[in-house]
């Protein structure tokens, strides 16, 4: 066995002669331990937000979408359809077209933007998990419903069950002139919710589906759409797709993958994540004061056995050596430590819930999501620290009481 590990591990197990020493080689290793422990929770609950909103936005947006380059509109036929199709990744392609018209339900109305859809938009998100009440249908016997978000309906005071009378939609004329009757510069038409859709206010407060004919009719764009949405095969790169897919397309059109559309949500949640953990490392190195505190009170309290370790033909490197490796070792105790309750606090978050949410949110517990590339970037963080603080002491301590430097 290596002499100084073992001398190290004898010091750290044995009994000190002196009680403050036990102390503050306690409060040290509780120190690193709670460290270690609130970075991990805190790195799994942001990656529980993270996923929690990628669970969000892939309900309602695309795994791709497709746009012109130039324009609001570009026509359907005019689009390379069959060369996306040719794609491997390519699972479901659906047409869109959306603007901003004004919704009336008896005596209120609310400005939204009309999102026309079809058939194919809804089976390739995850909407039918974010309704809140109704159904999730467009078009039934020949009759055009639309799927109105929570707050839409909340505006308009709409509940499907005392739905008496149609919602009269008012879309602005494309060639309108001046007038004296303010109606005469709108289309008008009646569509009835279906169901009600509860995703978060940015959703919620804005968007209403209906119908791909029914809108691009009203909205005066008959045969055009305003992007194409594409559904991939399980397990398709995203990010790599949509590159490929420009390569087909060209310059006359944008692409752009769901991550590319909330570019800056998930930056900005990245970003957070981890100023956070600098953050707590940060307050991790203040805590690893107390470990140069205790390998300190070590070295004076065993000054007389460096004597003797001198005595007996142990060099100074290894001397110091077997003082670095006790700090380690009080480190690598509190780190490992602090991460195993953490996997365990996340574990219980997780399955029972321990922290609530406040009343009306999304979920009704925080989210957390373990990750490796956590673990790991937090024992680095307990390695590194744990190893300076060790350092300091051995090396700088020890100098007053080794007869050779």
């Amino acid at each position: 066995m290596n002499l100084p590990f073992f001398i190290a591990k004898r010091y750290l197990f044995a009994r000190k002669s002196r009680n403050v020493i036990n102390l503050i080689s306690g409060i040290s290793l509780l120190g690193i331990g709670v460290g270690a422990m609130a970075l991990i929770v805190v790195l799994s609950t942001f990656n529980g937000m993270r996923i929690l909103v990628e669970d969000l936005y892939s309900s309602f947006d695309p795994e791709i979408r497709i746009e012109p380059a130039q324009g609001k509109t570009f026509a359907w036929d005019e689009f390379p359809e069959e060369k996306l199709r040719e794609h491997q990744a390519v699972r479901l392609i659906s047409r869109s077209i959306q603007e901003t018209v004004l919704l009336r339900y008896r005596e209120a109305q609310f400005f939204v933007t009309l999102k026309g859809v079809d058939s194919t938009y809804l089976e390739m998100t995850g909407l039918d998990s974010m309704m809140y009440s109704g159904d999730m249908k467009l078009r039934e016997n020949g009759k055009n419903y639309c799927i109105v978000g929570y707050g839409v309906a909340d505006q308009l005071s709409i509940f499907l069950s005392h739905m008496f009378e149609p919602v009269k939609v008012y879309a602005a004329k494309r060639t309108a002139k001046v007038t004296v009757n303010p109606q005469d510069a709108f289309l008008t038409d009646v569509i009835y919710p279906a169901g009600i859709f509860a995703i978060n206010p940015e959703f919620d407060y804005q968007y209403v589906l209906a119908p791909y004919e029914f809108s691009a009719e009203l909205l005066q764009h008959p045969g055009r759409v305003s992007s194409v949405e594409v559904g991939l095969v399980p397990g398709a790169d995203m990010d790599q797709v949509a590159r490929e897919l420009k390569e087909i397309l060209g310059d006359d059109f944008q692409v752009k993958s769901r991550y590319q559309l909330n570019e800056v949500l998930y930056q900005t949640n990245q970003t957070e994540k981890w100023i956070t953990f600098m953050i707590l490392s940060f307050v991790l190195g203040i805590a690893a004061f107390n470990l140069i505190g205790s390998i300190s009170m070590v070295i004076i309290d065993k000054r007389e056995d460096i004597y003797t370790l001198q005595a007996m033909g142990l060099r100074p490197a290894q001397i110091r050596r077997l003082f670095l490796l006790e700090g380690m070792m009080v480190s690598a105790l509190g780190g490992g430590g602090g991460l195993v309750i953490g996997a365990i606090l996340c574990i219980l978050q997780s399955t029972i819930g321990l922290v609530k949410l406040q009343t009306g949110a999304i979920v009704e517990y925080y989210p957390v999501s373990m990750e490796w590339a956590d673990f790991l970037a937090v024992s680095l963080i307990v390695i590194v620290i744990g190893f300076i603080a060790a350092w300091l002491p051995a090396f700088w301590g020890t100098r007053k009481y080794l007869l050779h430097k």
